[in-house]
């Protein structure tokens, strides 16, 4: 007698993802650092829309710091963010990195319109200590 395997009929049920609708405005957060560029979107409540980066859009290495895929995180997150309903964006940008104006040039050439540009970058006050001085 053949061994007969239980094969038993598995419903696959695809479930539809509710597509979310944003208000027409969004905060969009810039993070540039000198390795890489990293944009997301949400809504004034908070709830991220959408995320990018220079590593999520296929750039390696020494090309992720580079303007070119700064410029093209900006436009990817406007067209996300346009997309889910938005028409208006704040922008807020953290870092030094060569990223920073390149996203904003980005997210502009894409059509989404920019309304607040604020720059909240970390600056110390006073700094760490310095080193001890060095016995003579």
């Amino acid at each position: 007698m053949a061994n007969k395997k239980n094969t038993k009929n598995k419903k696959v049920v695809n479930k539809k993802k509710n597509k979310k609708t944003v208000s027409p405005k969004v905060i969009i957060n810039i993070k540039a650092t000198y390795n890489n560029t990293i944009a997301s979107a949400s809504d004034y409540e908070g709830n991220v829309i959408a995320v990018s980066s220079c590593g999520a859009l296929g750039f390696t290495g020494s090309r992720k710091s580079t303007v070119y895929a700064a410029t093209k995180v900006g436009e990817d997150i406007a067209t996300k963010a346009m997309n889910a309903g938005a028409r208006e964006a704040e922008v807020v940008i953290k870092g030094i990195g060569v990223g920073r104006q390149a996203t904003v040039k980005g997210i502009r050439s894409a059509g989404l319109k920019i309304s607040v540009l604020l720059d909240k970058t970390p600056v110390p006050h006073g700094g760490v200590k310095p080193r001890k001085a060095p016995k003579k």
